[in-house]
């Protein structure tokens, strides 16, 4: 049974806050992809299109290509919810966006980076929340993927309501049961953050990743530190990450069609000392990789 390779990439703002650090740790790591989220501390979706033009003109002289627009989507209360309370790492008004629906801009903005993937979230979370509370947002942005050929990827994230992958595959499921005997939209998929799990004491169980690989072709790499609750370079804590990829890659290798590629972003979170920790990742992703005979590109 071949697993699938792994597409190496990196988010920006991981390294440093300018397009200069960005571009220049991709050469010197021989790193190809570079996902894009902010710039100079400013978001992507709060920028006029003009001046993402711009960012995608310099990363394309550059030899570089951005997969993922790492969009803040939905990473706002629900209407009529309040908001949650407590700092929110790359938090977003939808008020500051410069266009009319962040939707239709965060769109517009993939295209112009030349991303083929769009991250989204699941609302800041509340009391009560139910997966088919979000079923009308995603199809909005289902019919927006396919006028634009791009893939959306709901990421788990613990202030979200999909804040772990168990959250993934009870939505999916819950989708699927709602959509049956139709099938689930091939431009509307999980990025499965494992150390966001890991994170709030909940890792996945071989049933919530035997459910989600045969939709998953993104992933988010981290590692944590769960004695002293902090996030470390990947390879430094104490996600068993060899393990977690080997089962991962195998469920996704027993599909009919298996999926030959996933994207595979590094999202380092260590702001204190980004560029090393990032290339500590990147060094600990290609050691892993051998380690369990995956091919890393």
């Amino acid at each position: 049974m071949s697993l699938p390779r792994l597409a190496l990439a990196v988010i920006g703002d991981e390294i440093g806050p300018s397009l200069e650090e960005m571009i220049s740790f991709c050469h010197e790591h021989e790193v190809r992809r570079l996902d894009m989220r902010t710039l100079g501390g400013r978001s992507l979706l709060g920028m006029s299109l003009d001046e993402v033009t711009a960012i995608a003109r310099t990363i394309e002289k550059a030899g570089l290509v951005v997969p993922t627009f790492v969009s803040p989507l939905l990473k706002w209360p629900a209407h009529g919810k309040g908001a949650s309370e407590g700092k929110i790492d790359f938090a977003f008004d939808p008020a500051d966006c410069p266009a009319e629906d962040p939707l239709v801009h965060a769109f517009d903005m993939a295209i112009v980076l030349g991303a083929d993937r769009l991250r989204v979230f699941s609302h800041l979370t509340y009391p009560g929340y139910q997966p088919k509370d979000l079923f009308g947002r995603y199809e909005r942005l289902v019919d927006l993927a396919g006028t634009y050929s791009v893939t959306v990827e709901i990421e788990n994230e613990p202030v979200c309501n999909m804040a772990t992958v168990s959250h993934l595959a009870e939505f999916f499921a819950a989708l699927a049961g709602a959509m049956a005997p139709t099938p689930l939209p091939g431009n509307l998929r999980p990025l499965v953050d494992i150390a966001n799990s890991w994170a709030i004491d909940r890792p996945p169980s071989d049933a919530d990743i035997a459910a989600l690989a045969p939709l998953v072709d993104q992933i988010h790499l981290k590692d944590r530190d769960t004695t002293a609750r902090r996030t470390v370079p990947l390879g430094d804590g104490d996600i068993p990450w060899a393990d977690e990829l080997r089962r991962l890659l195998g469920e996704t290798a027993k599909m009919k069609q298996p999926t030959r590629e996933i994207l595979a972003s590094i999202e380092t979170h260590c702001p204190h000392d980004g560029r090393n920790a990032t290339a500590r990742s990147v060094a600990a992703l290609r050691r892993i990789a051998g380690e369990i005979g995956v091919e890393l590109v």
